[in-house]
């Protein structure tokens, strides 16, 4: 049985990645609009998300991406290999934005700082 933190954290579920500075998570959200090779990743990353990866963190999250089906290599282009999201990556980089989007709609409302209606708490 998984704990309460894997559960809360999507790891261990195949679903993917669920904190906004999670090295997979970023390399999805930077695969959704294109193919990239690592470097281009690396600068896409710190651009949108004000995160610096080091290489160790970027290869190993690809390997555990590709091991679990949610994006591929595609044909070297001249010594660089670039990747691109499996429709699994798609699946699996939407959840986790709608679950991101989730609680960042209940913290505004707590904080005050939207104008939607209070969520009805079970």
């Amino acid at each position: 049985m998984r704990s309460a933190r894997a559960q809360a954290s999507g790891r261990g579920t195949g679903r993917g990645p669920r904190r906004a500075n999670d090295p997979p998570l970023l390399i999805l959200t930077s695969l959704a609009d294109g193919p990239k090779h690592g470097h281009a990743l690396l600068k896409d990353i710190e651009g949108f998300a004000g995160v610096t990866l080091g290489p160790g963190a970027l290869y190993g999250a690809i390997t555990r991406l590709e091991e679990r089906g949610l994006i591929e290599p595609l044909d070297f282009d001249d010594r660089r290999r670039p990747y691109r999201l499996t429709a699994a990556g798609t699946e699996s980089l939407a959840d986790a934005v709608a679950q991101m989007r989730r609680l960042a709609e209940v913290g505004a409302v707590r904080l005050g700082i939207s104008r939607l209606p209070r969520p009805k708490m079970a």
